[in-house]
């Protein structure tokens, strides 16, 4: 009869628990599951495990690495054009995986069903 009870108790803990995250905005890792979970919707037992643990496991591009990047294009510039190259390398963003959706889906209006599938799971991974 206790474990029942609990059982309840922890249902119950979770349910309000649920609809009381839904009115929290996301936190990052929760983002990134969800974008991960939607790039796997195709996969399916260990190929999915091992897709989802590179996906969540990702790291964002640092300023460090960024700087080092820019730094490796920067070689042949000198003074003040080195100095705008670097402010304009440092300061571009990536492309978020939000703008490679819109791009595709553009591309993909006159597409359907399992022709559209295959043409968005291609058009993302040319744009990555």
């Amino acid at each position: 009869m206790k474990k029942l009870l609990s059982l309840i108790a922890v249902g119950l803990a979770l349910s309000l628990g649920v609809a009381h995250a839904e009115d929290k905005p996301k936190t990052a890792q929760q983002n990134k599951m969800a974008m991960c979970n939607k790039e796997a919707v195709d996969k399916k037992g260990d190929e999915r495990k091992a897709f989802m643990k590179t996906c969540l496991s990702a790291k964002k591009e640092t300023q460090q690495t960024k700087m080092a990047m820019c730094n490796k294009e920067a070689v042949d510039k000198k003074g003040d054009e080195r100095k705008a190259f670097m402010k304009t390398c440092l300061s571009a963003k990536k492309e978020t995986q939000q703008t490679k959706m819109a791009m595709c889906n553009k591309d993909a209006v006159d597409k359907k069903g399992d022709e559209r599938k295959k043409f968005m799971s291609e058009c993302l991974k040319k744009t990555a």
